[in-house]
């Protein structure tokens, strides 16, 4: 098999494919959705300290999914994208950051008008973001940094460069489609779709996942100032 190279990648490489692909949802399902549901009933997930750990969770989930996948065929991490970038393209991320939040504004409010969809499934954010500033400070941190980094590891990381071996459409598309349905059929699925398909075309343009953190990490930190300010919104 010939295999499809990347910025930074050499003539030998083999692109990942679907068992990465599979081995990293696969984890990122254990620990992510599997772990709450097996925590004490004592554990109070709808508080302001189960919000903060929910927040901390996705990040750690998407990261320990990514490591196990890159385990799978123990490659250089810099064949998942986890490769120095350009100041340049920080700034694309900015920018791309701005154009998902008003997407977002835009595709939420039409998608809640067509579809009678969950709306509060991201109520325990808004209860660890409003509960106080040292929960403030913690979900801050699981959602605009590690969510980021851990979510476009796995998802930008191995899926979209799996999916490269298809052409960048599939790639881009595929990708996105699948991040935006892990996060359930809910108001949160037009965000993460766009959202998606910004990050996954980052990813194949620049070579790198950074880009795509910093339109992640954008769109999650707005999104932890709103709850703390209103966190009704999520109600």
């Amino acid at each position: 098999m010939t295999a499809e190279l990347t910025p930074g990648t050499s003539a030998r490489t083999v692109r990942p494919g679907w068992t990465e692909i599979v081995v990293g949802i696969a984890v990122m399902a254990v620990v992510g959705i599997g772990l709450p549901l097996v925590l004490p009933d004592s554990f109070d997930l709808t508080g302001p300290a189960g919000g903060a750990f929910l927040a901390c969770l996705s990040g750690v989930a998407g990261t320990i999914a990514f490591v196990a996948a890159a385990a799978v065929r123990r490659r250089p991490w810099g064949e998942f994208g986890v490769r120095r970038t350009t100041p340049g393209w920080i700034w694309i991320g900015v920018a791309g950051g701005a154009v998902a939040l008003l997407a977002k504004g835009a595709l939420v409010p039409l998608f809640m008008w067509l579809f009678d969809v969950p709306t509060d499934t991201q109520a325990g954010y808004a209860e660890g973001a409003s509960g106080g500033l040292g929960f403030l400070v913690v979900t801050a941190i699981g959602l605009a940094v590690l969510t980021p980094i851990g979510e476009e590891l796995l998802f930008r990381g191995v899926v979209t460069t799996g999916l490269l071996r298809y052409g960048p459409v599939i790639a881009t598309v595929g990708s996105a489609v699948i991040f935006a349905l892990l996060h359930g059929i809910n108001v949160v699925l037009p965000a993460a779709l766009v959202v998606g398909l910004i990050t996954a075309e980052l990813r194949r343009r620049s070579g790198s996942v950074w880009p795509g953190v910093v339109v992640h990490a954008f769109n999650n930190s707005v999104t932890v100032i709103a709850y703390a300010l209103a966190p009704e919104i999520a109600a």
